[in-house]
């Protein structure tokens, strides 16, 4: 008998990432990407770390995915990131023509919605699944920076 997982369920691997990442001083952002609701990549910031200003858990994973297909399209995928992608990394979603974006908080800040960047026509947006999950593990690790 096959299980179907959700939206949540693969959020939640989503956040274990971003975990990690608080974990070695990373901004507390993580993602995962699923085709055939398998997880074929995960990833989390890595900007400290490898001392990159790209290397944000979108990038990476989109990397990680491409490696995994063999080819850079990205059009049967969905990524599951807890913060909404920058426009750096909407940019690069858009040209891997991505199925489907999940996201948990949205960034008002810098979020690709508020800097008005594009997404591929047809990749379909899911925001808020886990929301408070995302949001309090990243208000913590901003919290603990500036005390």
């Amino acid at each position: 008998m096959k299980t179907e997982f959700d939206d949540t369920y693969f959020m939640q691997k989503a956040l274990d990432q971003a975990q990690i990442a608080y974990g070695k001083g990373e901004i507390p952002v993580g993602s995962v990407v699923v085709i055939n609701q398998s997880i074929i990549a995960r990833a989390h910031n890595l900007t400290e770390t490898l001392n990159d200003v790209t290397a944000h858990a979108e990038m990476q994973a989109i990397t990680s995915a491409a490696n995994y297909l063999g080819g850079k399209y990205l059009n049967q995928c969905i990524l599951y990131v807890t913060l909404e992608p920058c426009q750096m990394c909407a940019g690069a979603l858009y040209w891997s023509q991505l199925k489907k974006l999940v996201y948990a908080a949205s960034d008002y800040k810098r979020g690709f919605d508020v800097m008005q960047t594009q997404l591929h026509p047809k990749t379909k947006v899911v925001k808020g699944i886990l929301e408070q999950k995302a949001s309090h593990l990243m208000k913590k690790f901003f919290f603990e920076k500036r005390k």
